[in-house]
This record gives structure tokens, C-alpha cells and sequence, in this order.
């Protein structure tokens, strides 16, 4: 399974399209939120026999949407509430996607550890879901400090470097370069008007 700096820049990547597509810039905190969001699954990690099951299902991208929805109308009507409900859909779905990318990329990267996979139908399934593609290597997790396990967990964090952070720069570049060109009163917030 990929490493937390693959999940990072995919939540990161995920901002820098939603910009693109709704042509608004998101804050800067924005881009962080994400990235911890779609590291947020593994945080099943800390309950022994557990990885890979509900975290890892669209039923917790579901539940993100619904969380980073109330969160997000509660931080409006707190800070601004005469400002319209679209800020509140928008967040919540990036986080979701974000969240979701913490799947797809699982789902993508090879598994030793039987069953190889993600219950992404958790609770209405428990198969455990697999492309066989093996985009990402394995990262090891016990005996950290061993040569071998650093190892395999550097040549996994160069791979997904190679293939993640060339997305994730481009977008961020077309991202900067698409809102520049946006009125200054909307592209004031990230931009520097031109």
C-alpha cells in the first residue's frame, strides 16, 4: 500500500482540480486539509486486525461528506452567516474525493499481506477488492528501523514520487497559471493581482 506522502499529494491534487474545474482558488489550508484527509484511513492502523476494512470503504467517503458538511455549515454560520451554502457542498466534496483517493490508490498498489485488497463495500461486503495492477510497492511497516524494511519503504516513496508528484506539480502550475487570469477580485486571495 502506498505511503502517506502518495495519499498527501493525491488530497493535495485534488484541490488543485476542483479549482480548476469550479474556477474559484481555495485557500491554501484547503490544500493541507485534503492532504491529511486522504491519509485519514489509515489511521486503522492503530486497531490491530482492522486495516483495510471500514476505513476503506465508500461508506467512509460517504460519512466524510456528511462530517465535512455539518463542520464546514458550522464554520460558515459562525464566521459568516449571510455567505451562501455552496462553500459548505464544495468542501464537503473535496474532502470525499479527497478521501477517496486513499482508496483508488490502495486499490491500485500491490498487497503481500492476505487478503490483498480493501473492503470497499464494507459494511455490505466483505470481499476484498484488488486491481493486481501494482502501480504502488508494498511499504513495510513493522521493524521500521531495519536496512531492508528502509529500504523497500524508499524505493516505494521514489516510485510514487515519480508518479504523483509530476501530477500533482502540473496541476498546481495550471492551477496558478488558470486563476491568474481570473478577475483580481476573485483571484485575490492566492494571486497577486497582475
Amino acid at each position: 500500500m502506498p505511503s502517506p506522502i502518495g495519499h498527501a499529494l493525491a488530497g493535495c491534487a485534488v484541490v488543485w482540480v476542483a479549482d480548476l474545474i469550479d474556477r474559484r482558488p481555495s485557500p491554501a489550508r484547503l490544500a493541507v486539509a485534503g492532504a491529511v484527509v486522504a491519509t485519514l484511513p489509515d489511521l486503522d492502523l492503530l486497531v490491530p486486525h482492522f486495516h483495510r476494512s471500514a476505513t476503506h470503504s465508500v461508506t467512509a467517503v460517504a460519512l466524510v461528506f456528511i462530517v465535512a458538511a455539518a463542520v464546514t455549515g458550522q464554520v460558515i454560520r459562525l464566521r459568516a452567516p449571510c455567505s451562501g451554502g455552496d462553500v459548505r457542498w464544495r468542501v464537503a466534496s473535496i474532502c470525499a474525493v479527497a478521501f477517496a483517493t486513499h482508496l483508488v490508490l490502495d486499490w491500485l498498489a500491490a498487497d503481500r499481506f492476505p487478503p490483498a485488497g480493501i473492503q470497499a463495500l464494507w459494511p455490505f461486503s466483505r470481499r476484498f477488492f484488488i486491481s493486481g495492477l501494482n502501480v504502488f510497492d508494498q511499504t513495510e511497516r513493522l521493524h521500521l528501523l531495519a536496512p531492508a524494511t528502509i529500504d523497500q519503504n524508499v524505493r516505494a516513496v521514489a516510485k510514487e514520487l515519480a508518479l504523483l508528484a509530476p501530477i500533482a506539480a502540473g496541476l498546481f502550475v495550471i492551477r496558478v497559471k488558470t486563476l491568474t487570469r481570473l478577475p483580481t477580485q476573485l483571484a485575490r486571495g492566492n494571486h497577486p493581482p497582475q
